[in-house]
Formats: structure tokens, C-alpha cells, sequence
């Protein structure tokens, strides 16, 4: 799955995300999920979700 829609996103969840300093090369971080950041129902670059380990990115895939 993509991280697109809030729905499918719940803290607990393992999740791969991109960073703003990874943007540009598309190098994903794997953790897990502790705050949901963004607030609509929807995203077309992913939901921005803070990590366990204090990350900060949006979701790319969900695993």
C-alpha cells in the first residue's frame, strides 16, 4: 500500500517514509509510527508521520 490516504495509516504501524533531506534521491526510512501529522484525509506525496525514533517524512509504503 501506498501512505496516500490517512485511513490506512494508525500509530503502531510499521511504515517506510521519505525525509525532507531525501527527497531528491528517494532514500526511504523504515520505523514505526507514533503521530500522524497531517490532517486531511488524503495526500498525493504521501502523509506526513512522525517516527518512534522522533523522524519526521511522509509515507511511501506501508508494511
Amino acid at each position: 500500500m501506498n501512505g496516500q490516504k490517512r485511513a490506512d495509516i494508525a500509530p503502531g504501524r510499521k511504515v517506510k517514509i521519505v525525509l525532507k533531506k531525501d527527497q531528491r534521491t528517494g532514500k526511504l526510512t523504515e520505523g514505526t509510527v507514533t503521530d500522524i501529522l497531517t490532517n486531511s484525509p488524503s495526500h498525493p506525496h504521501g502523509i506526513k508521520v512522525r517516527l518512534e525514533d522522533g523522524q519526521v517524512g511522509r509515507v511511501k509504503e506501508i508494511l
